[in-house]
């Protein structure tokens, strides 16, 4: 039976989660919520799904303007959208409040729409994987411009109820519910030439199986919006999976979300670039336990050769946890083009430089912007004109901010308690580091993806030099630099720069001033994966070889670089993140403790909870009625506090097609 539950927020104009007698409301869509778990839904992802409608809603602007969409559309039957270029009459944008675009009666106070019907030559929309068919009818309710939304699920169970749902919302005419493989509907498209303007991928684990199909399915300058909850393999813990799904061999290290992001950037650049089409990242986001990307995709054998060059390889020392990074190709101008060649390397010698270690070397990783500043900066702005439109705006808010002010040229990032746990030192506050790098004349930022990271064109060595001076004016017990440690090698040379760590104003970026959530809170107890939903159908889409590893469902798979004191099961500390100076009571200052960076969230939020290590706490998205395999009852994958919980529970195999909304 269902639990009864219920969440209020902030104001009328805010979305409202609940659960209650087989229901659930979610923007503003209401779903049925099926008794038995057949099909499943978790609040975890309303950020998730509140993000991609406003990527959508901004994408239908730019998409609309392109085609030159002009004057009053019957499909629409409304005026007044006033963007200019746009002509599309009738949508009426008030302050972001898109009223009367069809439907009457449905308006939602602060927020302005007031319904959103089809428009002719508007996006076409494939949400991949339904599961209950929320997130296709929250599109039909709440993102303007739209002309249909295909909703398609491999499982009966799965589409019966999404039929059941859309007719429960009256979005029929948007909305088709679709039973078919995934792969096998998106390879149909193309070879019908009826392409998707949007395709919504949200699977169990990992998306590979699906991404040659994607990109080809996608139409000329159409969105790809990307979801991997596999951290395990991203973050570095099965580098060798990652190559064979992505093609790209991941690291363990401090950087982890963020190299996670730049490996499925790579993969979908790359299976692309097979086709003569090539990626353009919009927005990317590393988020609770999964990442989210949302890319164009475009066609031109000309800018496809400039793809290697866009690619790096990544070595890293495995002693002092120094990077540097590697273009798979060159780009240097020629005439009025360029010119392509292989690159000069490698970047780095037989040993470390600073503590004489050897080096990893991972990747290939998309090397270039993570995001499109200027469409971050429409996101913002309507968000700013319409403050109650989303349940989860707050965070959507802090997030994008502090995308807007990270270092676009500079990939990957290091954390101040990464780099002073080498030397065994007190770690300085963000303040301070950061001042530091600016008195030395560098650019410094810090990250979404992690609370303490810092992003900087600065080279190591500057770094390992403020760090040196930084040891002078609180200097590091001698028993601690035992020879030949990392520590002692790097401390026993002089630095070549003099630091000074007198606070600089520009030092404290925007969004933290201002107190924006960027690590918010977990709103309840147990915010995280869910269990799955029970068997049904099955379907050749949800057994693909590559999502069967038996790593994947392991409780070693939660984030390497999280370290919460609640995470005492022995798989859930990551080697690159439990050197003994990481939790000395001389690792804190004062500064570091701004209100929007204390949070319990700031860790990563798969790793906050004992919880997250009990064999139920699987991702939402991964609750397909057909994910049964016997690689999911791994031993370890009980809890010794819920003896009601044996080893023969069953797990969601990665990359299935996802039942979650």
């Amino acid at each position: 039976p269902l639990r009864e539950a219920e969440v209020l927020w902030p104001s009328p104009g805010a979305v409202s989660a609940r659960s209650r007698d087989g229901l659930i409301t979610e923007g503003r869509a209401t779903i049925l919520f099926p008794k038995a778990n057949e099909v499943f839904y978790n609040p975890v992802q309303v950020f998730n799904r509140d993000m991609t409608c406003a990527v959508l809603t901004e994408f239908a602007r730019l998409f609309l303007q392109a085609k030159g969409i002009q004057g009053k559309d019957a499909g629409m039957g409304v005026t007044g959208m006033g963007v200019t270029g746009m002509g599309i009459t009738g949508v009426g944008i008030t302050g972001m409040g898109i009223t009367g675009m069809g439907i009457t009666g449905m308006g939602i106070t602060g927020m302005g729409i007031t319904g959103v019907g089809t428009i002719g030559g508007g996006l076409r929309v494939l949400e991949a994987l339904a599961a209950s068919g929320l997130r296709s009818i929250r599109f039909a309710k709440e993102v303007p411009g739209l002309r249909s939304v295909v909703a398609n699920d491999c499982s009966a169970l799965a589409t019966d109820l999404i039929g059941r749902n859309v007719d429960f919302n009256g979005v029929g005419a948007l909305v088709t519910p679709s039973m078919a493989d995934a792969r096998m509907l998106m390879y149909q498209c193309k070879a019908n030439r009826d392409p998707f303007d949007v395709i919504d991928l949200d699977p169990y684990g990992s998306p590979a199986p699906f991404i040659d199909a994607a990109v080809q399915a996608v139409s000329e300058g159409g969105l790809l919006c990307v979801t991997c909850t596999d951290m395990g393999v991203l973050a570095g813990n099965n580098p060798e999976t990652s190559y064979s799904k992505y093609g790209s061999v991941s690291l363990k290290g401090k950087f982890c979300h963020e190299m996670a992001l730049r490996i499925i950037l790579h993969s979908l650049d790359n299976r692309a670039n097979c086709y003569q089409r090539f990626i353009v990242p919009l927005v990317s986001i590393s988020a609770d336990f999964y990442i989210r990307v949302y890319v164009r995709v475009f066609t031109g054998q000309a800018k496809v050769k400039a793809s290697a060059s866009k690619q790096a390889l990544v070595y890293q020392c495995v002693g002092c946890g120094t990077h540097h990074l590697q273009r798979m190709g060159r780009a240097t101008a020629h005439g009025n083009g360029f010119k392509y060649g292989a690159a000069m390397g490698p970047p780095v010698g037989p040993t470390c430089e600073f503590c004489h270690q050897r080096h990893q070397m991972g990747g290939p990783i998309w090397a270039e912007p993570l995001h499109d500043l200027p469409f971050v900066q429409r996101i913002l702005g309507a968000l700013e004109r319409s403050p109650h439109r989303f349940q989860t705006q707050e965070r959507m808010q802090g997030v994008l901010s502090a995308i807007t002010e990270e270092l676009s040229d500079v990939p990957l990032y290091y954390t101040l308690e990464g780099l002073s746990s080498i030397v065994h030192c007190n770690t300085p506050s963000l303040l301070q580091f950061s001042s530091a790098l600016l008195h030395a004349g560098y650019r410094v930022s810090l990250s979404h993806a992690c609370r303490t990271a810092v992003k900087t064109d600065a080279p190591p060595a500057v770094l390992w030099d403020i760090l040196r001076c930084w040891v002078r004016l609180h200097p590091v017990k001698r028993e601690r630099l035992t020879d030949p440690s990392p520590a002692a090698r790097i401390l026993s040379v002089e630095p070549t720069l003099q630091a000074s760590f007198a606070i600089r104003a520009d030092a404290n970026p925007s969004s933290r001033k201002r107190g924006l959530k960027r690590f918010p809170e977990n709103p309840e107890a147990f915010w995280g994966p869910k269990a799955k939903a029970k068997a049904g159908n099955t379907h050749p889409s949800n057994t693909h070889p590559s999502n069967t590893h038996p790593t994947d469902t392991h409780p070693s798979d939660t984030h390497p670089s999280c370290t919460h004191p609640s995470n005492t099961h022995p798989s859930n500390t990551h080697p690159s993140c439990t050197h003994p100076s990481d939790t000395h009571p001389s690792n804190t200052h004062p500064s570091d403790t701004h209100p929007s960076d204390t949070h319990p969230s700031d860790t990563h939020p798969s790793c906050t909870h004992p919880s997250n290590t009990h064999p139920s706490n699987t991702h939402p998205s991964d609750t397909h009625p057909s994910n049964t395999h016997p690689s999911n009852t791994h031993p370890s994958n009980t809890h010794p506090s819920d003896p009601s919980i044996t080893s023969s529970s069953s797990c969601p195999p990665p990359g299935a097609a996802s039942p979650h909304p």
